[in-house]
């Protein structure tokens, strides 16, 4: 097995059982299957790095360091995040890129440019940290207006409103080793300072990480309060492994957490309805009749659905959703995207989920946020992070 090979199961194995004793057997079976993938790869491609090994193998250290912790988790120091968390992710990202080249050093070939994929990892360590700021003008139907005939992506249209609704979206922050209290914060204080109309926080505000402390996301979200009654939220899939925790955030925040409730507001746009969509896992097309039959639209009124699933847009009710603000997919966090290509890792795979951008079916559309942060694979890739403020017009009244 060599050297490299008996460290590596050492190290998976000193994982496995933290894991088990620490934290649960889920989690250790969780771990065992994750980070054993990693060392199978890491142990294949080990040869094609010799000339590198000595970093190859800290970087492969830092991966099980990291997943140990994770047995306790918690929001990390900035020299932990450079010297353990960030290498672990770029080394691990870049593996499961190599998985292809794994394969075929595996049944003895020797395929070129092995340090491609980590190579890619490195582009997506910096995306990762990094976000893009954009002004984004979108068109919703008034009364009458285009009908699209399928679930689609749509062109974001070219009518203008004298005074458009303007709006700030946070999604997906995911408060962890890639965003600390602080990054969060100054991303906040930024939204305050574009002088939105009204800010919307569409889910999956934590990670394992982030639920150790319940003042985390409460002190990072706290620049909000500079807009009392223009702040609304609701619950994304991670949010329920910690509702207390992100109510006592919005509540101390002055941000108005909508599970399954409506409000109505006015702005210098006009009278906009806005209903907070809770997250489910079943029985979706159930949830979303009942939710969007409770609240009458008032006249006149923008109706804006928070819904952190775009997968769910496909059951609300025709006609019950002139905007709905979605996130959750991350944008398909590895595409094409950086290149001006709608490509995600979504659309390989032909999964029917929108990823990112502007959407129609009827007269319904649904803006996908590409995400405030990212999780579950360790880097983003080709899919930049999204800060933007957007711009809702109304088309004409048809007719």
């Amino acid at each position: 097995m060599g050297w490299f090979g008996v460290t590596t199961l050492v190290g998976w194995a000193l994982v496995v059982v933290a894991a088990r004793l620490v934290r649960s057997g889920t989690f250790a079976a969780f771990v065992a299957v994750l980070v054993g993938i990693h060392a199978l790869c890491a142990v294949a491609l080990a040869p094609a790095f010799q000339a590198v090994l000595p970093l190859f193998t800290a970087l492969h250290v830092a991966v099980f360091v990291n997943y140990l912790t994770l047995a306790r988790p918690r929001m990390r120091s900035l020299p932990f995040r450079l010297l353990v968390s960030w290498p672990a992710a770029f080394f691990a990202g870049g593996t499961l890129l190599a998985l292809p080249w794994a394969v075929l050093f595996g049944l003895g070939f020797h395929p070129a440019l092995a340090w491609l994929p980590y190579l890619l990892a490195a582009i997506g360590l910096f995306q990762s940290l990094t976000l893009r700021r954009e002004e984004v003008d979108l068109v919703v139907p008034g009364p009458g207006g285009e009908h699209a005939p399928v679930l689609a992506p749509h062109p974001r249209g070219d009518a203008r409103s004298e005074r458009p609704l303007r709006i700030v979206q946070l999604t997906d922050p995911h408060l962890g080793p890639f965003m600390s209290v602080a990054r969060l914060r100054r991303i906040c204080e930024r939204a305050v300072a574009a002088g939105p109309d009204v800010v919307f926080l569409t889910g999956d505000f934590l990670t394992m990480e982030s639920q150790s402390d319940p003042d985390l996301l409460r002190d990072a979200l706290a620049p909000l309060r500079a807009l009392p009654g223009k702040v609304f939220a609701c619950h994304g899939n991670h949010d329920h492994e910690a509702p207390h925790i992100v109510e006592r955030a919005m509540r101390e925040n002055g941000i108005t957490l909508l599970v399954d409730d409506a409000r109505v507001i006015d702005t210098p746009a006009g009278k906009v309805q806005i209903v907070g969509v809770d997250y489910v896992w079943k029985e979706r097309q159930a949830h979303l009749d009942r939710v969007s039959g409770a609240f009458v639209r008032p006249e006149g009124a923008l109706r804006i659905v928070l819904l952190h699933d775009p997968g769910a847009f496909k059951h609300l009710p025709h006609g019950h959703g002139d905007l709905v603000l979605a996130g959750h997919t991350h944008g398909g966090q590895v595409g094409l995207v950086s290149l001006g290509l709608a490509w995600t890792f979504l659309r390989l795979f032909g999964l029917r989920i929108p990823d990112h951008g502007f959407w129609a079916r009827g007269t319904d559309r649904m803006y996908v946020h590409r995400g405030t942060g990212h999780y579950g694979f360790p880097l983003r890739l080709g899919v930049p992070a999204e800060e933007s403020l957007l711009r809702v017009h109304r088309s004409p009244a048809a007719g």
